[in-house]
């Protein structure tokens, strides 16, 4: 089974909705992990709340989480913050290119959410179909 890494600068917003929608939609597909270059000291709370509104409860198993506190990955998948990764190696690295939602609009975190749960679905397919 793969593993897939999620990285942005705070691991406490977009990655996390990324690791926690794969949690859920690629269970059976990879193992999925989320991490940033600094770390907060708690989830963004709004992300909890929009991820909530869909059944998805990041608090539960979730935490903000270094580069450095995450094995060893087969893809890298950052989230559009011009984060640079030289210490993860992996085999695939891509970009999602999400702005991020922090102090804006639910409107805005939710086109966000949505976004992330349509990039993670086609991530699912690519993996399962050996494309990457």
């Amino acid at each position: 089974m793969k593993r897939v890494a999620f990285i942005c600068v705070h691991n406490s917003c977009r990655s996390q909705m990324a690791e926690a929608f794969g949690k859920v939609l690629g269970l059976e597909v990879f193992e999925c992990f989320s991490a940033g270059t600094e770390k907060r000291a708690q989830i963004n709370q709004d992300a909890v709340r929009i991820m909530k509104e869909i059944g998805i409860d990041m608090e539960l198993h979730q935490r903000p989480k270094l580069l450095q506190d995450i094995p060893d990955v087969d893809i890298v998948v950052t989230m559009g913050c011009n984060v640079s990764c030289p210490t993860i190696s992996c085999n695939h690295r891509e970009d999602w290119g999400l702005d991020d939602p922090s102090g804006k609009s639910d409107e805005e975190f939710r086109f966000v959410r949505n976004v992330i749960k349509t990039k993670m679905e086609d991530l699912i397919h690519r993996i399962k179909s050996d494309l990457i």
